[in-house]
C-alpha cells in the first residue's frame, strides 16, 4: 500500500438530492486526495434501477461544482478506468459473479419473494445463512442439473455470498482501529440479480473499488456493518493484497434529540439538510438548498469540515487550502457528530464579512431590481460595503437594513422610540446650521466632511449624529453618517435634510 498512489473515491447513487452527510464525506475525500497527492474519482452507483430518479445524476455534479470540490477523474471528468456508472458495466460484474461460483464461494438461489416472506414470518429474526440454506431453494439443496434446467428456463434467481461460520474478520479501520467481527453473524448477501442482469452494492463497490485501484475507502458509519463482508469478498476473490484500508466517519446527528440528521429535521427547525434546491420529479416538492438560502459555498465547507473531525487547535475558520494541509483522519471523532446549524449561520455570518464587495454585489444588484431599484454597480458594492459588517447572516438581509440609500424618507414617526428621543427643542436649528455648513464644503467624500464637520461639532459641544441620522434614514439604522452622506452626495444629503425640518419643525 506504500509504494502506492492514494485513490479515493466518492460513489453516490442517483436516487435524488445529494444529504449534506454525503456532501461531508465527499468533502473528507477530497481533503484525504488532495494531502497525500493522490485522485478522487466519482463514481455513481446505479445498479438499483428501481430506485433511479431522473435529474439526481445532473444534481450531485452541480453541487460539487458549487463547492468547489473538483474530482480528478470519473463521471463529469472521464479517465482511464471508465465507465464509471455502475449501470454501464454489467459485463464486467458477470465475470467475477462466475469466478465466486466456479469456486465454490458462492450459490445461486431460486427462492421467490414470497417464500422468502413466509420463512421471515414462520422464523422469528431468519436470516438466510449457514445454519438456514440447507432448507431454501438454492443450488446447494437442488443439485447441478436441476439449477442449470431452471437457469435454462429463464427462472428468476439471485446469486448468494456463501458466508462460512467460525471465522473471525479482521477490518483495519483509519478511525475505529481494528474492528473484529464473527462471520455467524452474517447473512449470504445477494451479489447479483437475474432479473436486470446487475449486480447489487456489495459485489459491485469491490469489484470497481479494485479495478480502479483504490487505496482507501473514506464512507459514513452506517456502512462500517458491511465491511467485514467487504473483506471477506476481497480475499474470495484472490484481491486480499491490494485490499483498500477503511475509515468510516461519524454520522450527523439531529441538532437535537437522538438519532441520525434527516430532512424532518431541517423542516422542523428552518434549515436545509441539501446542498442545493431539490425540486422532485415525481411529487413536485421544493426542498430548500444550502446555494438558495444563500450561503456561500466557502462556509459550508468549512462548517462541514468541522462536523467530526477538528485540527486540533482552537482555529474554527480554516480556507480550503488550510483544510487540505491540517486534515487528519485519526483526529475524526468516533462517536457522531451533532449538527449545529446555529454555528452553520455564524460560519456564514464570518464567511460573509470576509467575501469582497465586488463577490457580493451581484447578489445583492439581483433584490435591488427585485424592489423596484437600478443602481450603477460601483454604487452597489458601495452599499455592501458599508453594512456587510452588520450582524447578518445571509446578503438577502441587507434590504431591509439599508433601503434608505436608495429610497429618501418621506415622513417620519414621531413615536419611533429613536425619533422621539433625538429631535428635540432647538435640534431643528441645529440641522440647519449644519445644512448650511455641508452646502459650502468643497470635498464631499467621507474625509473631507469629516474634516470640515468635527471641527464645527468641538466648537459649540455639538453632537448632531443622531438627528442627523434622522434627517437621513428616518430612524436609528445606518452606517457612519460621514459614509451616508458622501455617498448620498450634496444635493440629496440637503434636500433630505431640509424635509426632515420642515417635517418635524
Amino acid at each position: 500500500m506504500a509504494d502506492r498512489k492514494v485513490r479515493v473515491r466518492f460513489a453516490p447513487s442517483p436516487t435524488g438530492p445529494l444529504h449534506i452527510g454525503g456532501v461531508r464525506t465527499a468533502l473528507y475525500n477530497y481533503l484525504f486526495a488532495r494531502q497525500h497527492g493522490g485522485d478522487l474519482v466519482l463514481r455513481i452507483e446505479d445498479t438499483d434501477s428501481s430506485r433511479f430518479v431522473p435529474g439526481a445524476e445532473d444534481y450531485i455534479l452541480e453541487a460539487f461544482r458549487w463547492l468547489g470540490i473538483q474530482f480528478d477523474e470519473g463521471v463529469g471528468v472521464g479517465g482511464p478506468h471508465g465507465p464509471y456508472r455502475q449501470s454501464e458495466r454489467r459485463d464486467v460484474y458477470k465475470q467475477y459473479v462466475r469466478q465466486l461460483l466456479d469456486a465454490g464461494r458462492a450459490y445461486v438461489a431460486f427462492d421467490t419473494p414470497e417464500e422468502l416472506n413466509a420463512r421471515r414470518e414462520a422464523t422469528p429474526n431468519f436470516q438466510y445463512d449457514a445454519r438456514t440454506r440447507g432448507s431454501m431453494r438454492n443450488s446447494l439443496t437442488l443439485g447441478a442439473q436441476e439449477t442449470e434446467r431452471l437457469v435454462r428456463e429463464g427462472a428468476q434467481y439471485v446469486v448468494r455470498f456463501k458466508v462460512e461460520p467460525g471465522e473471525e474478520i479482521h477490518v483495519d479501520d483509519m478511525i475505529r482501529g481494528d474492528v473484529k467481527v464473527l462471520s455467524d453473524i452474517l447473512d449470504d448477501k445477494v451479489l447479483y440479480k437475474s432479473a436486470d442482469e446487475l449486480p447489487t452494492y456489495h459485489l459491485a463497490n469491490i469489484v470497481d473499488d479494485h479495478l480502479m485501484e483504490i487505496t482507501h475507502v473514506i464512507r459514513g458509519e452506517e456502512w462500517l456493518p458491511s465491511a467485514p463482508l467487504h473483506v471477506l469478498l476481497y480475499h474470495a476473490l484472490g484481491w486480499a493484497g491490494t485490499m483498500p484500508r477503511f475509515a468510516h466517519l461519524p454520522l450527523l446527528l439531529k441538532p437535537d434529540g437522538k438519532g441520525k440528521l434527516s430532512k424532518r429535521d431541517g423542516d422542523r427547525l428552518g434549515f436545509p439538510v441539501f446542498p442545493l434546491e431539490w425540486h422532485d420529479p415525481k411529487t413536485g416538492a421544493v426542498s430548500s438548498g444550502y446555494r438558495e438560502s444563500g450561503y456561500l459555498p466557502q462556509a459550508v465547507v468549512n462548517f462541514l469540515a468541522l462536523l467530526g473531525w477538528n485540527p486540533g487547535t482552537d482555529q474554527e475558520l480554516l480556507s480550503m487550502d488550510e483544510l487540505i494541509a491540517q486534515f487528519d483522519l485519526a483526529k475524526c471523532s468516533k462517536s457522531g457528530a451533532r449538527f449545529d446549524y446555529v454555528k452553520g449561520l455564524w460560519f456564514n455570518r464570518e464567511y460573509l464579512q470576509h467575501t469582497p464587495d465586488a463577490v457580493l454585489a451581484p447578489e445583492f444588484d439581483r433584490i435591488l431590481r427585485q424592489n423596484g431599484i437600478e443602481a450603477p454597480m460601483d454604487r452597489v458594492e458601495a452599499v455592501v460595503g458599508m453594512m456587510k459588517m452588520k450582524k447578518i447572516n445571509f446578503v438577502r438581509e441587507l434590504w431591509p437594513l439599508c433601503d434608505f440609500f436608495f429610497i429618501a424618507p418621506q415622513t417620519y414617526d414621531r413615536e419611533d422610540k429613536f425619533v422621539r428621543k433625538n429631535w428635540k427643542e432647538g435640534t431643528a436649528a441645529e440641522m440647519t446650521e449644519l445644512a448650511a455648513l455641508l452646502e459650502g464644503v468643497a470635498d464631499f467624500s467621507a474625509e473631507g466632511l469629516r474634516a470640515a464637520v468635527d471641527p464645527w461639532c468641538q466648537e459649540g459641544g455639538r453632537k448632531p449624529w443622531n438627528a442627523w441620522r434622522v434627517c437621513l434614514v428616518g430612524t436609528g439604522k445606518g452606517p457612519d453618517m460621514y459614509e451616508l452622506a458622501a455617498f448620498l452626495g450634496r444635493g440629496e444629503t440637503l434636500e433630505r435634510m431640509r424635509r426632515a425640518v420642515a417635517a418635524l419643525g
